[in-house]
This record gives C-alpha cells, sequence and structure tokens, in this order.
C-alpha cells in the first residue's frame, strides 16, 4: 500500500496506528493516496520509503514523504490452548476487567476481537502469571488481508 508520512516520521520499520483522518484531510487532492486505503485502528509498518515529497498543513513539517505500508504484526497474549505457529484464528481479547501491566498485550493496538489472524510465532507462556489466574501464551500475529 502507498501512504503519505510526516519526512521526519518516514523511516523503514517505523510502525504507527493509523487514527483516521483530521477534518483538513476532507479536501486534500492527496486524500485518495495517503489515508483512503488505511484503516482506523490498524496498525501498519513502512516497508520502502520514496524519494517523493509533496507539502501538508497536517503535518508538522509542513513535508510528507510517499511510503509503502503494509500491515504490521502484533504481539499479544491468547489463549495457550490455540497457540500454535502456523494455526489461523480468530483473535478474541481476554475476558478480563483488570487493568495489569499486561493489558496492552492482551488487547493489542491494531487488533479487533473477531479479527482473522494467523499465528506467525509463539513467543512463549506468561510466566509471571496472569492476575485474573489464565492460562496466557505470547504469540506474533499477522492479519489476514
Amino acid at each position: 500500500m502507498i501512504t503519505l508520512i510526516g519526512e521526519n516520521l518516514a523511516e523503514v520499520g517505523m510502525s504507527f496506528i493509523f487514527e483516521g483522518p483530521v477534518e483538513e484531510c476532507e479536501s486534500c487532492r492527496f486524500k485518495a493516496s495517503c489515508v483512503d486505503s488505511l484503516e482506523k485502528g490498524r496498525k501498519y509498518v513502512i516497508t520502502n520509503v520514496k524519494d517523493i515529497t509533496q507539502k501538508c498543513n497536517v503535518h508538522n513539517e509542513g513535508i510528507v514523504r510517499v511510503v509503502e505500508v503494509e500491515l504490521a504484526d502484533i504481539d499479544a497474549f491468547i489463549d495457550s490452548k490455540k497457540a500454535f505457529e502456523g494455526s489461523n484464528i480468530s483473535f478474541e481479547s481476554p475476558s478480563c476487567d483488570i487493568d495489569c501491566i499486561y493489558y496492552d498485550l492482551c488487547f493489542p493496538d491494531g487488533l479487533k476481537s473477531g479479527d482473522k489472524c494467523i499465528i506467525v510465532k509463539n513467543l512463549g507462556k506468561h510466566d509471571s502469571g496472569c492476575a485474573k489466574g489464565l492460562s496466557l501464551t505470547k504469540v506474533c500475529l499477522r492479519l489476514h488481508p
């Protein structure tokens, strides 16, 4: 996918969560190539930076650069019974209302309940123990396109 990003942020490997367009984007002539291909709430990683820049009033530096992005892999905790590398799963956050230090892995940015994912890598069982007593394993997930 092609998009535009602030020149100071345009670096291969940099990831970001797309929070949606701002009001100024609606009348911009680059809207279709900048924000229309991105989905709000998804995590993307920059895979290539082009030598093309444009002026943009939204970004602090006033310049955006053309970049190629793809959906980023996301680390998350899932039920240990489902943590098999190469498996296809429907991501479900654990049933938990405790705000602990692992919250970001149980409810990771870029994933929504019901998302179809493949388990790219099993990163190991949650050894520190879940505050709610759940058996969780940390995995690297890739969204199905």
